[in-house]
């Protein structure tokens, strides 16, 4: 099966110095949303995916901890991309929908980390994925967990 050409340039390039960083800028110069939480993303593998974002002002809100959005956006990128390293190349995806538990607050840097709750295969037809991400911050405590449905289905 050949290999998805996100995971090849994340091979080639995480390596080098900077490399994770370069990475993480290249995957936001293509999806520039998500450079709102400048996300560092340091495992991309079949299945699993993490990223990392520092504590910053710009990430909170008028409490001091980590928005609410900015978990979200953090979840959709790790979920995103391990979809997209994990799928087969004969299939692409989109975000269907999400479901998100805030557990408590968001304090500090914050790591989540995006895995399948299924096998992914090649299909005819469209099919739902379901991805969980859970969020945890720098004491190893879970503060948010996020069920992302992914529609998969066959490139045209």
């Amino acid at each position: 099966m050949k290999e998805p050409a996100l995971l090849r340039l994340h091979r080639r390039i995480a390596g080098w110095p900077g490399g994770i960083w370069l990475f993480s800028r290249a995957v936001c110069f293509r999806a520039p949303y998500f450079a709102s939480i400048s996300p560092r993303i340091t495992v991309l593998e079949p299945g699993r995916c993490e990223v990392r974002i520092a504590d910053r002002r710009r990430v909170h809100n008028h409490i001091g901890t980590v928005h609410a959005i900015a978990l979200c956006n953090m979840a959709e990128l790790a979920a995103g991309l391990m979809t997209d390293v994990t799928i087969p190349t004969t299939m692409r995806w989109i975000p269907k929908g999400m479901q998100v538990e805030y557990l408590k607050k968001a304090v500090g840097p914050m790591r989540a980390v995006a895995t399948p709750l299924e096998a992914p295969r090649e299909a005819a037809e469209g099919y739902e994925l379901p991805v969980e991400v859970v969020v945890t911050d720098r004491g190893g405590e879970t503060v948010f967990t996020a069920r992302i449905r992914m529609w998969v289905s066959p490139r045209r």
